[in-house]
């Protein structure tokens, strides 16, 4: 059997040395020709994955049972594009749209109720907005421009705090919290060649979602506790698992569950990003593919025992599958999140010998001397490095990762 991975960067390489292991032949596509994901499949081709129709032919040619999906934002489209033009099973485009376009993601969900609170689209041309004409008159309306009024017809305000984020992808790249309108007026004049969207800030703690939608529906495999850099850039730097029998464990299975159905997802992996809010869980965003950043490869299965890019690859072999936790243990994630000069670099012993938790994982990529600035986005925090910890209580294990991060400074 032959399986296609659209997008062959590092994070590629887990599900690719998985599929391996079971025997498929891996096409890797990716426009970049030094793409690691590349030399590790059987057969790696360079073609710029924005292409939809560069892939598609590319694929045609190949002839592939079905597509394996890898952490990847934007583009995660052409992989639905794939499907709906080679009649392969997974997610369609306009499922990959949903997930990737916050705009029309809000839109959808804020119908069934799912998702309350106002969203704008705001465009780069003036003409952008033409595009949501079709949008029913319950979403919010389409504006553009710097010193335009961003305000729907049947409800002018726009409550603050509020969030100005990229329309498409996913990260926290691009993001401005904003506490009134004159901040929202200096962020519209540095956006530009890019849409964006902005809505209210909804309060509470964020959480992260691993799942697997199936013929037997939604499945969590993992809650994820967030702990995040101070706003704007709200930057994850580390995750704890949330054990069974916390009540908003199972809060988040039912409403994932309505969430997935009302976006129409099949037959994928799922990542997403929800608030604990007052009135219960509110999705941020949702992507039909796995979570990067170390989770789905590495601290998922080691607090479940889940393999989640393995299972899914059974079930598209058609093999038995199961992606029910094995068990879930009480773990954290930490990624080296310091700032300031780093003065010792201490190895995985060192580590291990400072704490009362056990050290279950360890990867540092941090030298003597180095000058750490403060977290901004993912890509200047992932290159650092990560460590994971086991052990009673996810306050506990906060308070032993501060030990192991005071060894650098």
């Amino acid at each position: 059997m032959k399986a296609a991975i659209i997008g062959a960067s590092k994070e590629a390489l887990h599900t690719i040395k998985k599929a391996r292991e079971y025997g498929l032949f891996i096409l890797a596509l990716d426009g970049n020709a030094k793409a690691e994901g590349l030399a590790q499949a059987d057969k790696g081709l360079v073609v710029d994955i924005a292409n939809e129709n560069a892939v598609i032919e590319a694929l045609r040619a190949e002839k592939p049972d079905f597509v394996l999906t890898v952490p990847i934002g934007r583009y995660l489209t052409t992989t639905g594009a794939v499907n709906d033009a080679l009649g392969l099973p997974g997610i369609s485009r306009n499922m990959a749209e949903l997930c990737t376009d916050k705009f029309k993601f809000h839109t959808r969900l804020s119908r069934m109720g799912l998702r309350n609170c106002r969203c704008y689209a705001v465009n780069e041309s003036e003409n952008a907005g033409s595009q949501e004409h079709d949008l029913p008159e319950t979403s919010w309306k389409t504006v553009s421009g710097h010193g335009r009024e961003l305000q729907s017809p049947e409800n002018p305000a726009l409550t603050y705090p509020a969030i100005l984020k990229p329309r498409y992808g996913s990260g926290s790249r691009g993001i401005f919290m904003l506490s009134d309108r004159e901040q929202l007026e200096e962020a519209l004049s540095e956006i530009s060649g890019e849409s964006y969207v902005l809505e209210e800030c909804v309060s509470g703690e964020e959480y992260g979602v691993d799942g697997a939608i199936t013929g037997r529906g939604f499945q969590m495999v993992l809650l994820r506790k967030k702990e995040n850099t101070p706003p704007p850039a709200r930057q994850a730097v580390g995750y704890s698992s949330v054990l069974p029998g916390d009540d908003f464990r199972q809060q988040v299975i039912d409403y994932m569950g309505q969430v997935t159905e009302c976006l129409g997802l099949t037959e994928c992996l799922i990542h997403a990003d929800i608030i604990r809010g007052e009135s219960g869980p509110f999705a941020i965003e949702l992507s039909a593919r796995p979570s990067g950043h170390n989770l789905h490869n590495l601290f998922t299965p080691l607090c479940t025992g889940v393999d989640m890019a393995e299972e899914y690859i059974r079930y598209r072999m058609g093999l038995p599958y199961d992606f029910a936790p094995r068990e879930t243990k009480s773990m954290l994630i930490h990624y080296f999140d310091m700032r300031g000069k780093v003065m010792n670099v201490p190895d995985r012993k060192e580590a291990a010998q400072a704490i009362d938790a056990g050290l279950a994982a360890w990867e540092c990529n941090i030298s003597p001397g180095e000058e750490l600035r403060p977290v901004s986005d993912g890509h200047s925090l992932m290159g650092r490095g990560y460590f994971v910890l086991e052990g009673e209580g996810a306050d506990f294990l906060k308070e032993q990762a501060g030990i192991i991060k005071g060894l650098f400074l």
